[in-house]
C-alpha cells in the first residue's frame, strides 16, 4: 500500500519523537541537543495544531515522516509568513515522501491565507559527517530560494554551523491581505487524507 498524507494527532507524539531522536542524537540538521519526551512533543504537536497543519506520512499504519508550519514570529504583522519544518525516517529518505508532505503543507497554508513559507536550514561548511547540503537542495527543488545567511552561528558535535533562511512565495503581497485563517477552519479532519 503506498503511504498517505494525513493529519498528525497528539496520539502520535511517540512515533513522531522517534522520527526525530537520530535527528537530534546523529546530525546537525537540529540544533536541538537532547531528544524532546513523547510528552513534550505532544504539548508541540498540541500548540501547533491550534492554528497551522501538522502532517504526517503514513504507510501501513506507520508513520514514515511528518512536516508542519508554525510562526515565524510572534508579531501580527508576521501573521502571513510561517515557518516549515520536515523530518522523514532516516531508513525512508529518497521515496517522495518529502516532496508529498510539503505539496499537502503547501495547499493548506495557500487556503489558509499564508503568503510565504520560510525555511530555516543548518548550512555546512564544508560538508562533514554531520551535515549535508541536501536539505538546501531540496528545499531549492521546490522552489525555495535563499534570503538570508547567518555564518558560524550553531555550534553542535564541536563544530560551528551556518544558517540559511529560504522563502518560498505562495501570494500576491497585496496592500490589504486577508486575514489568515487557522487551519481549523478549513473544514478538515483528522481523517482527511491527502
Amino acid at each position: 500500500m503506498a503511504a498517505h498524507i494525513r493529519f498528525v494527532r497528539p496520539e502520535d507524539a511517540e512515533e513522531l519523537a522517534g522520527i526525530y531522536a537520530p535527528y537530534v542524537r546523529q546530525t546537525a540538521i537540529t540544533f536541538e541537543y537532547e531528544p524532546p519526551s513523547p510528552e513534550e512533543f505532544r504539548r508541540r504537536i498540541e500548540g501547533i495544531r491550534q492554528r497551522y497543519p501538522y502532517l504526517a506520512a503514513e504507510e501501513d499504519g506507520r508513520l514514515l515522516g511528518y512536516c508542519y508550519a508554525s510562526p515565524f514570529k510572534g508579531r501580527s504583522a508576521f501573521d502571513w509568513a510561517a515557518e516549515t519544518s520536515i523530518y522523514i525516517r532516516m531508513d525512508q529518505h529518497r521515496r517522495g515522501l518529502g516532496r508529498r508532505l510539503y505539496a499537502a503543507l503547501e495547499e493548506l497554508l495557500r487556503a489558509q491565507g499564508v503568503l510565504d513559507m520560510l525555511a530555516s536550514i543548518a548550512l555546512p561548511d564544508p560538508e562533514d559527517e554531520y551535515l549535508t547540503m541536501d536539505s538546501v537542495r531540496f528545499h531549492a527543488a521546490l522552489g525555495f530560494r535563499e534570503i538570508a545567511r547567518f555564518p558560524d552561528i550553531g555550534s553542535k558535535f564541536g563544530r560551528w554551523y551556518h544558517v540559511v533562511w529560504m522563502d518560498k512565495i505562495l501570494g500576491e503581497h497585496s496592500p490589504e491581505p486577508r486575514s489568515v485563517l487557522p487551519v481549523s477552519a478549513l473544514g478538515y479532519n483528522d481523517d482527511t487524507l491527502f
